[in-house]
């Protein structure tokens, strides 16, 4: 097996996952923020090893969509040597505000 692609992270995603880090920490105990970030470590490190694990998004085919938990979705492109990830997205926001 491969030791798996390298996983970037654009801007938006990166700003994606503060405002959700900061949202748990004000919202969630300790316990339940390491349980995410365990889940989303988990999920970064399947589709690093198995990109197209996860199904194609509906809006975007080229974008794919890995459930990190129930309220927060990945949102991942694959490219020729590497993952892109493009948005850590919360269903809590209204779906106007998805950006990928």
């Amino acid at each position: 097996m491969k030791s798996g692609y390298k996983v970037l992270w654009t801007d938006h995603a990166i700003s994606e996952l503060k405002e959700t880090i900061e949202y748990l920490e004000n919202n969630w105990t300790k316990k339940e923020l390491r349980i995410f970030s365990a889940k989303l470590d988990h999920t970064i490190e399947l589709i690093s090893k198995s990109p197209e694990i996860f199904p194609a998004s509906i809006e975007k085919k080229d974008i794919r969509k890995a459930v990190v938990e129930k309220h927060n979705n990945l949102y991942y492109r694959i490219n020729k040597n590497s993952i892109e990830i493009v948005s850590l997205f919360s269903n809590k926001r209204k779906p106007t505000k998805k950006k990928i």
